[in-house]
């Protein structure tokens, strides 16, 4: 059973081996250990004792080690040690090899206590190496501490330590909340293979609902033999729900219409402290507040004027500002060029979705001016992309330190050089795409910064056409991500979609309608991410008005793509919508869930059928805690959660003054190939699901992103716009919208409205949104508003009703605006979408 649970394999025990550190004990000297000139070592009380500085910034700022400990590949380790810190502190213990790179073989955070512990790890070798070294880093503590040592012991032989995670109760259930209306599902984990009996309580233990369990036979993604239950039929909102079945009960949920609407927000709040180039305000975040990032001012660098990789240009650029891309310092474009449209898709969403709601206020610098807070989150990171833009067009693949650095590090502290490295065709093209969407998004509150979006844009596209193959290299990962890509054509086809919708031009059209993208299968059983970008052309070019030939079948090839996602989500035990073929779960596997999640989002949109809200609300179940470790991915979001993303600021685990992440943060979630140390060390034979720790150093389970958070932006956005989960009935109208012709102001149009219903309509406000910067000038027949790029048309007196079968008109004027000026897809009567 501990197995099943577990997920793990087990392996065998080996005999005791020598021991392998020379004078562990202390007891009269402390050669041979060395030890950073910062550091002046020596024996009390038969250990080795030291002071350490102050004001040192990184962990190898200070450091006692010992060299030439010989290491065999495959064999297991034990290592021991007593330790003490006055006053309490968190220190790294690691063996590694002691050159660069300083490959870790095994990392340790003992968090030191002034009475003292002794601390014991279990690693295996996965090198020869007859130099290996073992290292306490001791650095970047403010004030000044005393560490002491003793007892260090490294014997091979030791029987490899079997990592189970506690996953708690075997009922797994979305520990966040459930919709009223929407589906409810939690999973079994049991050895049992024939149905069992289920029971819902509510918050007083009352049994509220049972039923019967249904046997799924044992998951392939976590080795579980699994049962799934189904209580959708109950619909009464509460707190404090559980469920119980096969003995266990699940850990507590809510069902609740308004659970998500503070998620919406978080999932943006997120970007605010990733931002570079600028002080986090306390005030703001409580808690988060710390000084510009990489702005020159001593021991940094700064990213006003940074200079090329040797060899690359020579030439300097201001690079200031945008997100951070993760837990380092690096800032990569195709990383950002994902997330910042991630970040306006689900502000455009609020323009052509009927159930889309208004977003709210972030609680940012600029929420005073007038733009919606969301789009001004998303310029932040727009500029710094723009900054990437050589006068040539080509735009550099990204910017980060010379080499990496270790945790903790505020940006602030961070002392390396950093550099420009290559331009890139995708880089390029990431810029085309996000420049061109922020165009029309930007025009109704900054038309200047819209038209240099603009430019940028076509700019961007006319280089990457002159440079098709200039391809960043895998080689290029010191100090920062590869974020390589041998193909670019997905990047050719997003950015040339995201310039027609901005344009309506014919270049950018042929090449769409030419391009064997766009009549291909586009949906990835993965799903879509950074590298796999045509997904996301073709759900704007669906969901946003554009008059793209044969639209109505881009639409339809996203219906079925979300038809593919809800089948791998009705098929596996866990309604999880993400199924690699081989069973192996990639880096950011909860990113690949949500993207696949917003492409049921997006067929929702399009179609109004439940199925996909439906797939939508299950899908989240997953992140939320309905998976075999019964844990939420979400930081602050259901019992247990994630807390610990590998973060060089948000480091509480390794430095108690430092903050978790905060609320809203996704976890990257389980990675078959788990890279880092720590994972290697625990994680061994793992099933998928279970190639995961809540650890951070586990940089390859476990790192937090800007291009992880957008997508769940996206779809905690969907579900808190969907009320209590029942389906929204479309209005009982039909709304003719014409553009009558250029009139000197701009355009002329008229619009008709039917009332399809039986029913007199008695008072009406009629809204829809522009693509870009039009501007109302003047209505005839209605009272007009206007707030950005939506209005809103009111009846005047003389139309006020509209009885059954009925139809009145309006006419206006308006302003127009670089680009098309296509007719709306949606056109809302009194808040329900007409036809």
């Amino acid at each position: 059973m501990a197995l099943l649970v577990a997920g793990l394999t087990p392996t065998a025990a080996h005999a005791e081996g020598p021991e392998q550190i020379s004078n562990g004990t202390f007891d009269t000297t402390t050669a041979p250990w060395w030890n950073t000139g910062n550091l002046t070592v020596g024996i009390t009380n038969g250990q080795l004792c030291t002071d350490v500085p102050g004001g040192t910034t990184n962990p190898w700022d200070a450091i006692i080690g010992l060299d030439n400990i010989p290491l065999v590949a495959g064999e297991t380790y034990a290592y021991t040690f007593f330790a003490t810190a006055t006053p309490a502190r968190v220190a790294r213990a690691l063996i590694q090899l002691p050159v660069d790179p300083f490959t870790s073989y095994l990392t340790a955070n003992p968090e030191l206590s002034v009475s003292g512990n002794t601390y014991n790890y279990t690693f295996t070798s996965p090198v020869d190496l007859p130099t290996g070294q073992v290292a306490f880093q001791l650095g970047g503590s403010a004030t000044p501490w005393r560490f002491c040592l003793d007892n260090v012991s490294l014997t091979g032989g030791a029987e490899p330590e079997v990592y189970v995670p506690d996953t708690g109760p075997r009922v797994r259930v979305n520990q966040v909340a459930y919709l009223p209306k929407g589906p409810k599902n939690a999973t079994v984990v049991t050895t049992t293979t024939t149905a069992l009996p289920w029971q819902l309580k509510n918050s007083g233990g009352t049994v509220v609902a049972h039923g019967q369990t249904t046997p799924r036979g044992v998951d392939a993604s976590s080795g579980q033999n699994v049962h799934s239950i189904n209580f959708g039929s109950y619909t009464k909102a509460g707190t404090g729900y559980t469920l119980t079945a096969d003995g266990e009960t699940s850990r507590p949920f809510d069902i609740s219409a308004a659970a998500y609407d503070q998620l919406k927000l978080d999932a943006l709040k997120f970007y605010y402290t990733q931002r570079s180039g600028i002080a986090i305000d306390d005030a703001l975040r409580p808690g988060y507040g710390r000084p510009a990032g990489h702005v020159g001012t001593a021991p940094n660098q700064g990213d006003t004027n940074v200079p090329c990789q040797p060899g690359v240009c020579d030439y300097s650029l201001n690079v200031s500002g945008g997100w951070y891309d993760a837990g380092d310092h690096g800032k990569y474009v195709v990383n950002g060029g994902i997330s910042v449209w991630q970040v306006m898709s689900t502000f455009e969403r609020t323009k052509n979705a009927a159930t889309a709601e208004t977003i709210g206020g972030l609680t940012i610098p600029e929420s005073a001016n007038n733009v919606p807070d969301v789009l001004d989150e998303a310029r932040w990171e727009q500029e710094f992309l723009l900054k990437m833009q050589r006068p040539d067009g080509m735009v550099h693949h990204k910017i980060h330190d010379q080499n990496w650095t270790g945790l903790p590090l505020l940006p602030h502290l961070d002392p390396q050089l950093r550099e420009l490295h290559p331009v890139s065709t995708a880089a390029t093209l990431n810029l085309a795409a996000t420049a061109a969407q922020a165009a029309r998004l930007f025009a109704p509150y900054d038309a200047s910064f819209a038209a240099k979006n603009l430019t940028a844009a076509k700019k961007a596209w006319t280089a990457a056409k002159a440079n098709p193959a200039i391809l960043a290299s895998p080689a290029d990962g010191n100090g920062g991500g590869a974020y390589n890509d041998d193909t670019v054509t997905d990047e050719f086809y997003w950015a040339a979609a995201e310039l027609y919708i901005s344009t309506g031009e014919k270049e950018y059209k042929d090449y769409l309608l030419a391009s064997p993208l766009h009549s291909a299968d586009v949906w990835r059983e993965r799903g879509f991410d950074w590298a796999a970008t045509a997904q996301l052309g073709r759900l704007d070019l669906a969901t946003v008005p554009n008059a793209l030939p044969g639209r109505a079948a881009v639409r339809a090839s996203v219906l079925a793509g979300a038809d593919k996602y809800l089948a791998t989500l009705k098929a596996h035990p866990y309604g999880l919508p993400y199924a690699p073929a081989d069973n192996v779960f990639d880096w950011g596997s909860n990113n690949l869930v949500l993207n696949n999640m917003a492409v049921m989002a997006a067929a929702y949109d399009i179609s109004g059928q439940k199925k996909y809200l439906d797939g939508v609300l299950e899908g989240i179940d997953y992140i939320l805690g309905r998976n075999a470790l019964n844990q939420s991915y979400v930081t602050g979001y259901g019992e247990v959660a994630s807390k610990n993303q590998h973060s060089r600021w948000y480091s509480h685990q390794l430095n108690p003054d430092l903050p978790n992440p905060p609320r809203g943060t996704l976890s990257g979630g389980p990675n078959s190939s788990i890279q880092d140390p720590v994972a290697q060390t625990k994680l061994q034979g793992c099933k998928p699901q279970f190639c995961y720790i809540d650890d951070i150093e586990s940089w390859s389970t476990n790192e937090l992103t800007i291009n992880w958070n957008s997508p769940l932006s996206q779809i905690s956005a969907f579900i808190a716009d969907q009320g209590d989960g029942s389906l929204t009935s479309p209005g009982k109208c039909d709304v003719d919208y014409k553009i009558l012709g250029s009139v000197p102001q701009g355009f002329a149009a008229e619009v008709s409205i039917k009332n399809t219903g039986s029913s007199t309509i008695n008072g009406w406000s009629l809204t829809w949104s522009f693509l870009g910067g039009q501007k109302i000038l003047a209505a005839v027949g209605a009272d007009d508003s206007q707030s950005g790029a939506t209005v809103t048309a009111k009846n005047i007196s003389l139309n006020k009703q509209i009885k059954p079968g009925k139809t009145v008109k309006f006419g206006f004027v308006a302003k127009n605006a670089p680009g098309p000026n296509p007719v709306p897809d949606l056109i809302k009567l009194n808040g329900a979408a007409c036809k």
